[in-house]
């Protein structure tokens, strides 16, 4: 067992005990986020670092260590309450944070005998960083808790980076992040592609090259902590972090990046809950309306997509995950097909297969493009499709995806020269998953739709090819709620608010 293995197994043993007191395994990291940051802030101020606590001397890592009993748990609750109110990574770290722990003598034994006797600014950035995402991964599998749409499948994400190849210099940004699967990817993949980086290109690739967006300050501080134990961004307690909590779809910010990656959340529809006038709660969409916008939606994924191909430089690449929906949808879905095609380089789409997300039965695809500068004639030429979906089955425990799965679609893509490629479909290789429509070919489909698929479903000719009942019970539940929002979303538009 490796040291990360170890650590992992340890920290998790202590979440063990403390879900008999209700924490759940969120709750849990949370937790361990606030300790490792007290901790780890405390041992940057020892030799041989000796940098100047940010964090108030009242509320360091010495002060929370000596107390015990019911002083400890005030001490903590202040702690978490002081340091929400300042600026920098402080803010993102402790923002909202409080106390799940209710017995002082089990948080003693997390400060005391679990954080307290790790040197863990010591510990290889890979050592502490892949025990934490080891936790993430962990807390990913409670579906009951939702966290699963945090957690991109990282076998799918390396091939995306591998595909999109990022480069030292670049700025690289995902504006849904989670728990920063992405961004480490790219990191990682630089750092692996090029080993000889100057002083100049290692301090911008950890200070300034990754820019994440997260909406859940709970989420966002796990990303924070991720990225900081991976050795990434600044180890102050008040400098500026790379990512930061927002709602990306509020507006603009203005900045613009090389490369995008993002798996933006599942949910279709943007809404908030409000109070009417007869006292009862109900559901308001949300239309999104922005001027660098192609076409106002209450598609949340519709808006992710015009929203990256705004954060693109020119000549700048993104690959976004991105339900089937947003290949056939009508209406505005169908005018952001149209512009996209138009206004950037839509070269590659990948059919991923059902099972390889912790939210179960979410048909997905990537799509990959490039934004060009304005032109009179459209920039997208081919689209090359890759379908991994058909007669593909996996699941999240029996049959996961794993990263070989991918290297016949990477190597399809030619992330090399992608200007070269081969299908493997021909009338002679029927079964072939990689093939190629033109431009024209596309537009004159109904609703210009991309999602096309040409391959013999075995399913549906033989049942002894049927995947699990469980896979096939939550498609019928994926496809049931998709058309209940439909539903709902008409009954809204033909009943709107305040008439009668």
């Amino acid at each position: 067992m490796t040291h990360s293995q170890q650590l992992v197994q340890k920290l998790w043993n202590y979440c063990n005990v403390l879900r008999d007191d209700g924490l759940s395994y969120g709750d849990y990291i949370e937790q361990l986020t606030y300790l490792l940051f007290l901790k780890m802030a405390h041992e940057r101020t020892q030799p041989p670092y000796n940098q100047p606590s940010a964090i108030p001397a009242v509320y360091a890592w010495p002060v929370l260590e000596s107390k015990d009993g019911d002083a400890l748990e005030v001490q903590y609750r202040h702690t978490l309450e002081e340091l929400g109110k300042h600026p920098g990574m402080l803010r993102i770290i402790f923002r909202k944070a409080q106390n799940r722990v209710q017995d002082p003598a089990k948080l003693k034994r997390l400060i005391s005998e679990l954080i307290g006797r790790e040197h863990w600014s010591g510990l290889d950035a890979d050592v502490k960083g892949d025990a934490y995402e080891g936790l993430l991964e962990k807390n990913a599998q409670d579906t009951k808790g939702g966290a699963g749409q945090y957690f991109t499948p990282r076998p799918l994400i390396q091939a995306l980076v591998d595909c999109v190849r990022p480069q030292p210099g670049e700025a690289i940004c995902d504006p849904a992040c989670g728990t920063g699967g992405f961004l480490l990817a790219a990191h990682d993949y630089i750092t692996a592609q090029s080993p000889l980086l100057d002083r100049r290109q290692k301090d911008h690739l950890r200070f300034k090259a990754l820019h994440g967006v997260e909406i859940t300050d709970s989420v966002s501080r796990l990303c924070a902590m991720n990225l900081l134990l991976h050795g990434i961004g600044p180890s102050g307690a008040d400098d500026a972090p790379p990512i930061r909590s927002d709602d990306s779809l509020r507006a603009d910010p203005g900045d613009r990046f090389d490369v995008i990656l993002t798996n933006p959340p599942f949910g279709k529809k943007s809404s908030v809950r409000v109070v009417n006038e007869e006292g009862d709660e109900e559901r308001q969409a949300l239309t999104i309306v922005r001027d660098d916008f192609w076409a106002s939606t209450t598609n949340k994924q519709l808006n992710f997509v015009q929203h990256v191909k705004t954060l693109l430089k020119i000549h700048g690449r993104a690959a976004v995950v991105v339900p089937d929906n947003v290949l056939f949808e009508g209406g505005a879905g169908e005018t952001v097909r149209r512009k996209l095609l138009q206004e950037c380089d839509v070269h590659t789409l990948l059919r991923l297969p059902t099972g390889i997300f912790y939210a179960q039965g979410v048909k997905a695809n990537v799509l990959f493009f490039d934004k060009k500068p304005a032109s009179a004639t459209p920039w997208t030429r081919t689209l090359w499709i890759y379908d991994l979906r058909t007669n593909q089955h996996f699941t999240l425990r029996t049959a996961p995806l794993q990263r070989s799965d991918l290297d016949e679609f990477v190597r399809c893509y030619n992330p090399e020269n992608r200007h070269e490629r081969t299908f493997t479909w021909s009338e002679e290789n029927p079964e072939g998953r990689w093939r190629a429509y033109s431009y024209d070919e596309l537009i004159e489909r109904d609703k210009a739709g991309l999602d096309i698929f040409w391959l013999r479903d075995e399913a549906l000719e033989d049942s002894a090819n049927l995947p699990d009942p469980d896979v096939i019970a939550a498609e019928i539940v994926e496809d049931l709620r998709s058309a209940l929002e439909e539903f709902e979303q008409i009954a809204a538009e033909l009943d709107p608010p305040g008439e009668a």
